[in-house]
């Protein structure tokens, strides 16, 4: 938590005064819950914002459609906008530390947009809404400890993150954690599909389906090694699930993850040139 000070900067240990620009949307409001969750910021701290119809949540917030009103009573103000939409978002935040959740938008690009030097890039992941988000981040030269502890907070409270040194590992993350929650449940659908196909309810499927993946999650979680020891373990069995492995692997299924990895990245790449 943080507080104002004299000189417009935060501190870490004391209330702090959020703004959400885009809280209305599906991550900002996600990223809210857990700051109030987390006792980061309380309702009366937190602002947001949002473009047509108000949500009926976080009753004691301010909620307003004017960004600049947004900024000017936030000490830390999150961008959580898509970025074609950014590009139309005029708002003075100097002297602000401004955290954008945006794929593909420069730090350079956001101090001189906002008239500050001390921003963020992070990319929270779909897990936030549970608590189970991975954010990847990265400040400015300028950015100073108080603030370093701030993202911390904020983003420890969706999840796990971690501090990166180069934008260009910002870039790649935009696809394997910004994204990556789509992966598992691409791989969920088709596991579904072709349960259905075989006869089995599609409730069953679901279940079993979901039960895989949970249980695979925090299997991977627990387990000292790594994901190729666990393949091999199911690979030295040579019963049923090697078959599948083997199978997997024959028609593709690493080359089609590589190669969906590097077109995220190069979309990122090329999102952060038009910005």
């Amino acid at each position: 938590m943080a507080t104002n000070r004299s000189d417009g900067k935060v501190e870490a240990g004391k209330d702090l005064s959020i703004g959400i620009i885009g809280g209305g949307g599906w991550l900002g409001a996600a990223i809210a819950a857990a700051v109030l969750d987390a006792g980061l910021a309380s309702p009366e701290t937190l602002s947001l914002s949002y473009r047509s119809n108000r949500p009926d949540r976080f009753h004691k917030s301010f909620w307003t459609r004017d960004n600049q009103a947004l900024a000017d009573r936030s000490d830390v103000i999150v961008l959580s906008v898509r970025p074609a939409d950014w590009q139309h978002l005029a708002v003075d935040a100097k002297g602000k530390l401004v955290i954008s959740v945006m794929a593909g938008v420069r730090l350079a690009s956001l101090c001189d947009r906002h008239g500050t030097r001390r921003a963020v890039r992070a990319l929270p992941n779909a897990g936030a809404e549970v608590l189970k988000s991975y954010t990847p981040w990265i400040g400015c030269h300028d950015i100073e400890e108080a603030d370093r502890t701030v993202v911390r907070n904020i983003f420890d409270a969706c999840g796990l993150q971690d501090e990166m040194q180069t934008e260009a590992e910002i870039d790649y993350l935009a696809g394997l954690s910004g994204s990556g929650p789509a992966f598992p449940a691409l791989l969920a659908e088709a596991m579904m599909t072709h349960a259905i196909a075989h006869g089995l309810n599609r409730q069953v499927a679901r279940r079993a389906v979901d039960a895989v993946l949970v249980g695979t999650g925090r299997l991977l979680e627990q387990r000292a090694d790594c994901p190729a020891d666990t393949v091999q373990t199911f690979l030295g069995y040579r019963g049923t699930t090697a078959a599948a492995i083997e199978e997997m692997m024959s028609a593709g299924f690493g080359t089609a993850v590589a190669r969906g990895l590097a077109a995220a990245f190069e979309k990122s790449v090329r999102m952060g040139e038009a910005s």
